[in-house]
């Protein structure tokens, strides 16, 4: 049986893991997911990623918003407004449900991997979702304002301040989740897939986990990415802006220069196909082909391709399984 392996975060990552789903078995793909965004609300845990590839997955995302559970209602956020409580983050009714449910989890003892799994399995999704840790992990942006929680930089101060920096808080001390872990290091591993998320605030946490680079340089499966930007410019969130401000420029070569110690294959968009031959390293593969995911056939599409290139990459040596 093949096996893949998932890391990803972000409306991007939820799409092309939504595409892999429809493209394999429920026991042929392990979907592990970024927490570093994660943070406590109103006594709540909030796991936005976690959150929008589950509800992507189950089919009641909003679409049109990128976030949270479509047809929703806002009668707690209203109330809690005028009441004169926190707003700024905002959080509908069914939406709402689901933090207080896994707060109950939690507090009964349950790990953030046990709680995905049975909050998952309720929404009906029979592919596995793993958080990329059971231990708290928390993304600073290091800006121009200070120091900033990645959700106080994201949502209250609307991605404004310019970016100097990344930190990854917890990750000295923080251990991949059980699920990730075994999946992994599965003996008939085919592929490990980083999905079109941003480097930075989305795979940059689940690459600072303990013995996660080293784990993929040293991997047996290829490793394939697909680049978040098209046409040079992100497809939605702060990466075009957070490249520039950090001094690297918005590229296919910027983003495979992220990756350069473990990646085998970038997938591009054909729009980026000139910027793709001032590639500094020969060491990566370039593969084109539309990565813009308007429609759920097109995540199906990019899923099938991405699976495709996987089982016939042979040329570096690398050996894996093959269904």
């Amino acid at each position: 049986m093949a096996k893949y392996v998932a890391l990803c975060g972000g409306v991007g990552g939820a799409k092309l893991a939504f595409g892999l789903a429809h493209a394999l078995p429920p026991g042929e793909l392990t979907i592990a997911v970024n927490t570093g965004d994660d943070f406590e609300h109103l006594g709540l845990l909030i796991c936005p990623d976690l959150d929008t590839v589950v509800y992507t997955l189950a089919g009641i995302a909003d679409a049109g918003k990128g976030w949270g559970r479509a047809s929703e209602s806002w009668l707690v956020q209203e109330e809690l407004a005028r009441l004169g409580g926190p707003t700024w983050f905002q959080l509908g009714d069914k939406d709402l449900a689901l933090h207080l449910y896994r707060r109950s989890l939690l507090d009964g003892g349950n790990s953030l991997c046990d709680v995905t799994t049975t909050l998952a399995n309720t929404l009906g999704i029979k592919h596995t979702i793993v958080p990329m840790s059971n231990d708290p992990v928390r993304t600073i942006v290091e800006t121009d304002e200070g120091a900033l929680a990645f959700q106080h930089y994201f949502v209250a101060r609307r991605c404004e301040p310019r970016v100097s920096g990344f930190r990854y808080k917890g990750t000295t001390t923080a251990r991949v989740s059980p699920a990730l872990a075994a999946a992994l290091s599965a003996p008939d591993l085919t592929g490990i897939i980083l999905c079109p998320s941003n480097p930075f605030v989305s795979i940059g946490p689940i690459l600072a986990l303990p013995g996660m680079r080293d784990q993929l340089r040293t991997s047996n499966a290829p490793i394939l990415a697909v680049a978040p930007l098209v046409g040079g410019e992100a497809v939605k969130g702060p990466l075009t802006k957070m490249m520039h401000e950090l001094g690297l420029k918005a590229s296919i070569d910027g983003i495979a220069s992220l990756y350069a110690d473990f990646l085998d294959i970038l997938v591009i968009d054909p729009q980026d196909e000139c910027d793709a031959s001032a590639l500094c390293t020969d060491s990566i593969e370039i593969d084109m082909i539309k990565t813009l995911m308007k429609t759920p056939d097109e995540r199906i599409t990019l899923a099938q391709h991405v699976l495709a290139r996987l089982k016939n990459l042979s040329s570096d040596g690398k050996v894996y399984a093959m269904s």
